[in-house]
């Protein structure tokens, strides 16, 4: 078995390379009948903080604690959206059966979708996983690999949410409890009928989904959770937020998230109109509803989308998205590098004014708001980078990231399909390591590593058809190797790849001049890039993009071209993010 270079702590990213079909002839029986998940509730995993003793999760006494999860928006029978999935937590008291112990058993789920969402933790101290099966609703079987990680040791960077205290016979200790989200892939276009179980008790389940298809939307503009940071303090605030579209279309629907959290966050009100000027919009801005209402809370962890509106979102074009907090926040998840002005309130809920006169004060940084999606479509290429793709030192309030003046690009043209373009850069990001630990409020917000919010940042993002994965130059410089950089990019390709995106892998760009970029850093950076274009690299990515070669010095290869160097030597500036939009054969997404 090859390697994984992030460890085994980690392995729950690689969650299933495929969809394998079973032929009916082969499938082992089940000797019951599919039966709803929460009938088959065999382990208690919730306890009541006086009542410790009224669960044992692990087999050794150690438990979630109720109180923990309220305070986290975990209530009993409360609806979750994590990873475009809609799950629900138990509907269970503490000290009641809330989970299943995998052992093959027969869950009765229905759906289309194209992906299965689990609910989950491990218990046995490590990682734990299984294969099991899925039936649909004309006969057709497919076989599944469920990996879940350890509920007090596994990865803070891919867990749903984390919990203060583990609950024990001898006391409540403070220490993590993490849950986890797992997606799995279905076979394409076929209905689900029913899901058994993996045979590995140590792996529970608290719930389980068909995540449905994006059909008919377009992701038009997105950005990662980069870190959870100090803001504000904001009491009865009003964020009105400017994002530039790539696609356009007729509906229009927000996704807000509270990645990284420990409590809820709660929205008042939100609005979304095209934007004139400053925080002025052209047009009176337009009421969004989240299952109806003009309000939602949005748990630790979770998601929430907004209702699709009729509202004609043009091409090419800055929106402003506007929503009111009512309560007080002093953190929040944020995409830090937004390169791009937006704006604070006064007190009170301002987003339905249609003039700017209350939004006083200024950041240059997206909090909560994560995804712009548009309907019709053909779909969306995803980019996965680092500061170049973030769009570090390209002017502000400009527009001049290279994905970007990729889009602008798309628009132009007939030959492929218009893609929306999705800019998931984080700067500082690595693909092998952390530089936030995704847990806690930080000053970082250089994100977790690649390898762990890839289900998040490409998988799970709205309608993907194509990633292009443009990392690896922080690792060099941060004393990662060649071969470390090399094995991420090639699980990062095998996991989008088992869910049917094509994947593209661009070059490392040469920084020679800036402060870390040694000679030595230049040696790793050039193995890379060896492999990237060597057949070997060929065989594991459907398409080389070589951003090396469009921004080095042909004279001094290391370095990159006056023309196109920003001045810091490891950033491009406007002309080298238009050589690298440029350089893209379209024909490639």
């Amino acid at each position: 078995m090859r390697r994984r270079v992030w460890g085994t702590a980690v392995a729950l990213a690689l969650l299933s390379t495929g969809v394998t079909t079973v032929p009916a002839a082969t499938a082992s029986p089940v000797g019951q009948r599919p039966a709803p998940l929460e009938r088959l509730f065999d382990n208690t995993a919730v306890s009541d903080d006086t009542r410790p003793t009224g669960a044992d999760f692990d087999g050794s006494g150690g438990s979630l604690s109720a109180q923990d999860l309220t305070a986290a928006g975990w209530t009993p029978g409360r609806a979750l959206t994590v990873q475009g999935a809609r799950l629900t937590w138990p509907r269970r008291a503490p000290g009641e059966p809330d989970n299943v112990r995998a052992d093959g058993q027969s869950v009765r789920v229905r759906g289309n979708g194209d992906a299965l969402a689990f609910l989950v933790a491990g218990t046995g101290g490590g990682e734990e996983s299984g294969a099991g099966l899925v039936r649909y609703r004309d006969g057709s079987r497919s076989s599944y690999h469920l990996t879940a990680s350890d509920w007090r040791g596994g990865p803070l960077g891919t867990k749903a949410v984390a919990l203060p205290h583990v609950n024990t016979p001898g006391g409540q200790l403070a220490e993590k409890a993490r849950l986890y989200v797992v997606t799995v892939p279905l076979a394409e276009g076929r209905a689900v009928d029913s899901v058994e179980l993996p045979r590995n008790s140590d792996v529970h389940v608290f719930a389980l989904s068909v995540r449905a298809e994006n059909r008919g939307w377009t992701g038009s503009w997105a950005a990662s959770t980069s870190g959870y940071t100090a803001v504000g303090p904001w009491t009865d605030r009003t964020l009105r937020l400017v994002v530039h579209t790539s696609a356009g279309g007729p509906r229009v629907r927000i996704r807000l998230d509270n990645t990284f959290a420990a409590a809820p966050v709660r929205v008042g009100s939100a609005t979304v109109a095209v934007q004139g000027s400053g925080a002025s919009p052209r047009s009176a801005p337009a009421a969004l509803s989240f299952g109806g209402s003009g309000d939602v809370e949005i748990p630790a962890g979770a998601q929430a989308f907004s209702d699709p509106l009729s509202f004609d979102v043009p091409a090419d074009s800055n929106l402003l998205v506007s929503f009111h907090l009512p309560g007080t926040v002093t953190a929040a998840p944020v995409h830090s590098l937004a390169v791009q002005q937006s704006y604070v309130s006064e007190p009170g809920d301002h987003a339905a004014d249609a003039g700017p006169d209350a939004y006083t004060s200024t950041i240059l940084n997206w909090p909560v708001l994560t995804g712009v999606d548009v309907g019709g479509g053909p779909g969306s290429v995803v980019v996965l980078g680092d500061s170049i793709t973030d769009g570090e030192k390209s002017t502000r309030d400009a527009n001049r990231r290279w994905p970007d003046l990729l889009a602008d690009r798309l628009r132009q043209q007939d030959a492929v399909p218009r893609y929306g373009v999705l800019n998931h850069g984080i700067s500082a990001n690595r693909v092998v390591t952390d530089r936030y630990v995704g847990d806690g409020v930080s000053t970082d917000t250089g994100g977790v590593s690649a390898l762990h919010r890839l289900d998040r940042d490409v998988l799970a993002q709205t309608s993907a058809r194509t990633v292009v994965v443009f990392q690896g130059v922080n690792d060099v410089r941060w004393g990662a190797s060649a071969e470390q950089v090399v094995e991420g990019l090639r699980e990062i390709a095998e996991r989008a790849r088992g869910r049917g995106l094509r994947v593209l892998v661009a070059t490392i760009a040469p920084c020679a001049g800036e402060a870390r970029c040694t000679a030595a850093v230049d040696a790793e950076r050039s193995a890379v890039n060896r492999w990237i274009l060597s057949g070997a690299g060929a065989a594991v990515f459907d398409a080389v993009l070589d951003f090396d070669a469009v921004l080095r010095d042909p004279g001094d290869p290391a370095r990159m071209l006056p023309a196109y160097d920003s001045g810091d030597h490891l950033h491009p500036g406007d002309a080298g993010f238009a050589a690298l939009a440029e350089s893209v054969d379209l024909g490639v997404l």
